[in-house]
């Protein structure tokens, strides 16, 4: 990470805050919601990413856990069976169709450079930005556009972390509502693990020394985060989605105009 002044830094740690907290309230979108954020402050794709994919390895396999001991001991008191929190049979077929452009896409990351790969995102959060603010969610209907989503997001994975809101769409129509939350968490969690592996192979800086910092950051969000996501089961979301998403918009514009311009 490079030397920036002391209220970047403040920034940064408010958005790695806030990448907390929508991750574990809304179980996807921590990357898609503070990466074009992050770029404006310091246009550095590889610096950041580690630290969101390490904390995305943390918490998701945190959030499983805690489900998966709250739910035991409902079983327990209720005496009766526990039922699987993850749909293994679609994951397995999903991370098949998914792999090969999670691959692909990893080694755009490595390949291209830090203005090219970053208009590539911002360009990406346009697209999500304007599904949000329409109130036009990434839908599928059908198996055909199952594989085509599922390879986008693989993909964009693959060169940024922000390849949710294709494979939520998918996943939505395809497992059950109560196995959907650990289900994507137990998915971001193997995605997450290919591309750590790449950056290790390539020799990626993992801005380790900066974990110190920004992890108690991501564990404050991932708190506040849980107390959303418990409100959220019983309110509407559409007006949140579309005020971030003009913010998300005009912040993509921005960093767009930024590195052309």
């Amino acid at each position: 990470m490079a030397q920036l002044e002391w209220y970047a830094y403040v920034f940064i740690g408010l958005l790695f805050v806030w990448s907390g907290i929508v991750r574990s309230g809304f179980g996807f979108g921590g990357a898609v919601f503070a990466l074009p954020f992050l770029l404006l402050i310091d246009n550095q794709p590889l610096v950041y990413l580690p630290i969101i994919a390490v904390h995305l390895l943390i918490f998701s396999s945190l959030t499983v856990y805690q489900n998966q001991k709250k739910k035991k001991h409902l079983a327990n008191i209720s005496e009766l069976a526990l039922a699987p929190s993850v749909d293994w049979v679609y994951l397995k077929k999903a991370l098949a169709i998914m792999i090969l452009p999670k691959m692909i896409g990893v080694f755009g990351l490595l390949t291209l450079s830090p203005k090219v790969m970053s208009v590539i995102i911002f360009s990406i959060i346009t697209v999500y930005a304007f599904s949000y603010i329409l109130n036009k969610p990434f839908q599928s209907n059908n198996k055909i556009l199952d594989v085509i989503f599922l390879m986008l997001g693989g993909y964009i994975s693959g060169t940024s972390l922000i390849g949710a809101p294709l494979i939520v769409a998918v996943f939505v129509k395809n497992v059950s509502k109560e196995q959907l939350r650990d289900s994507l968490f137990v998915l971001w969690f193997i995605l997450v693990t290919i591309k750590m592996t790449s950056f290790i192979y390539y020799g990626v800086d993992l801005q380790l020394i900066h974990h110190l910092w920004l992890l108690p950051c991501a564990a404050l969000g991932h708190l506040i985060g849980l107390r959303l996501h418990n409100y959220l089961l019983t309110t509407d979301n559409i007006k949140f989605y579309r005020i971030f998403g003009c913010v998300l918009l005009l912040t993509s514009i921005g960093g767009i105009m930024k590195e052309w311009l």
